[in-house]
């Protein structure tokens, strides 16, 4: 299974690549007759082949868009199969545990509350603030759930869920007095950020997102032995020489940089760390080494497959791309659970 790894990859890439053409070409606005090389060509040579509307749609509107969904999809993807493989358990996801919630807490505080502790902070921390924050949401969240449920190095799966579930319900308490208390704009910030959108992209958030995605990638994508390992429980994977406490470290400080960066570029998009990893489970097992991979590609597939049908299925409205993960991840978490009740 696992010498055929990069004919799945190449198979998955050609996959979403073709996503990526046909979701440039889906949308209110109907471009003229060009195939995708006249496109390319076009801007490439800047021939004057593609007018200005066509240009500004292409690579202003669309092209960011796909590839925020692309890099979101990803990261999200990647962080739930990274955190089901330590905690040894498909309920382990950034949604479930409360990450996200904790990531969109300290979002909205930004947005809320930003004006007045902004002047103490440095000017060039002004952009970033929102990342930061969300990412020291992320961070204590995913630190908290894990002393919460771990004692003498074993996870209760209970009460993993329990406080991912108190967590999230306390920072839905705050946000929705940070909401009570916002004024217009501040609410119609606060109300992207729980539907979630890609609608925000640009080519500078892209970019911060590449860098992010590309520095946890380097030390998670090679962790899938690691995590297989681990699968047999944490003291049978030191017998082995795996360095537990420091994959631990660094999935636990990689995961919520991701989700923290996410949340702050797109809100809240649920589920893409649940629906993808089990899908892939119920083809390759618990196979990490091949699942962690493709979890990377084949997130991207569905984010970007949610996203191309929120922005048509109604146009020239949007659906908000979280309320369509969580139609899709909502009958999965609830079949992962009739699976597993024996054992919970």
């Amino acid at each position: 299974m696992q010498t055929k790894l990069p004919v799945y990859i190449t198979l998955s890439l050609l996959l979403l690549a073709a996503l990526a053409v046909v979701s440039l070409y889906m949308g209110v606005y109907v471009f003229e007759k060009h195939s995708f090389s006249e496109i390319f060509w076009g801007i490439v040579n800047n021939d004057g082949s593609i007018d200005a509307a066509e240009r500004f749609v292409l690579m202003d509107l669309r092209l960011p868009r796909i590839v925020m969904g692309i890099l979101i999809g990803s990261a999200l993807s990647v962080s739930g199969t990274c955190l089901q493989g330590m905690f040894r358990n498909p309920l382990a996801t950034p949604d479930l545990l409360g990450i996200t919630a904790g990531a969109s807490l300290c979002a909205a505080i930004t947005i809320v509350l930003g004006v007045y502790f902004k002047p103490y902070i440095p000017e060039f921390l002004h952009y970033s603030l929102l990342s930061i924050m969300a990412f020291v949401g992320a961070l204590a969240t995913m630190i908290l759930v894990y002393r919460i449920s771990t004692v003498n190095g074993r996870t209760n799966v209970v009460m993993m869920l329990l406080s991912g579930v108190a967590i999230t319900a306390m920072g839905f308490a705050i946000m929705g007095l940070l909401i009570y208390f916002s004024k217009e704009e501040q609410l119609r910030d606060l109300t992207f950020w729980n539907m979630g959108s890609l609608a925000g992209a640009s080519w500078t958030k892209n970019g911060i997102l590449l860098v992010v995605i590309t520095v946890a990638y380097f030390f998670l994508l090679n962790k899938g032995k690691a995590l297989n390992a681990m699968m047999l429980g944490e003291r049978d994977a030191q017998h082995l020489g795996i360095p537990i406490e420091r994959i631990k470290k660094q999935i636990v400080i990689l995961t919520a940089l991701m989700i923290g960066t996410c949340v702050a570029f797109a809100g809240t998009i649920g589920f893409v760390g649940l629906i993808v990893p089990y899908i892939l489970r119920l083809i390759f097992k618990s196979n990490y080494h091949i699942i962690l991979p493709l979890a990377a590609i084949f997130g991207s597939i569905l984010l970007l497959t949610a996203d191309t049908i929120s922005r048509t299925i109604a146009p020239p409205s949007e659906i908000p791309i979280g309320v369509l993960t969580a139609f899709m991840g909502a009958p999965i978490f609830i079949t992962i659970l009739l699976r597993n009740r024996n054992s919970m």
